[in-house]
């Protein structure tokens, strides 16, 4: 037992005869750290570009919340009325008339009246 014990501590196992079928799996556990730590260093990076984008939205909805309110105080009537006052511009006392427009018959509605 004490003899195995010294043999993996001196790494015996990878200068013995079939050392190739030993440095081929060693290499092989190599590999696969490799890929996992490319993998984990491409997650973070995911979760960073995630957090960031996240608050960029939160940001821009809170812009566009602002910006609908103040377009709706300035489409109030009011505030229309107040800025033609301002630009000498009033309000009519006649009310509005609605314009009909008769539509042309054409050439074929003609012949058949």
């Amino acid at each position: 037992m004490k003899n195995k014990f010294y043999s993996i501590l001196k790494a015996r196992f990878l200068v013995n005869e079939d050392a190739t079928k030993n440095w081929g799996f060693i290499v092989f556990l190599i590999f696969l750290a490799i890929i996992m730590i490319a993998n984990t260093h491409s997650y973070e990076g995911k979760v960073y570009k995630i957090a960031e984008l996240t608050n960029e939205v939160k940001e821009l909805r809170s812009e566009f919340v602002d910006r609908r309110s103040e377009l709706m105080k300035i489409k109030m009537e009011s505030t229309v009325a107040q800025e033609m006052i301002e630009k000498e511009i009033f309000p009519s006392s006649v009310p509005p008339k609605k314009i009909k427009v008769a539509k042309e018959k054409s050439a074929w509605d003609k012949l058949w009246q």
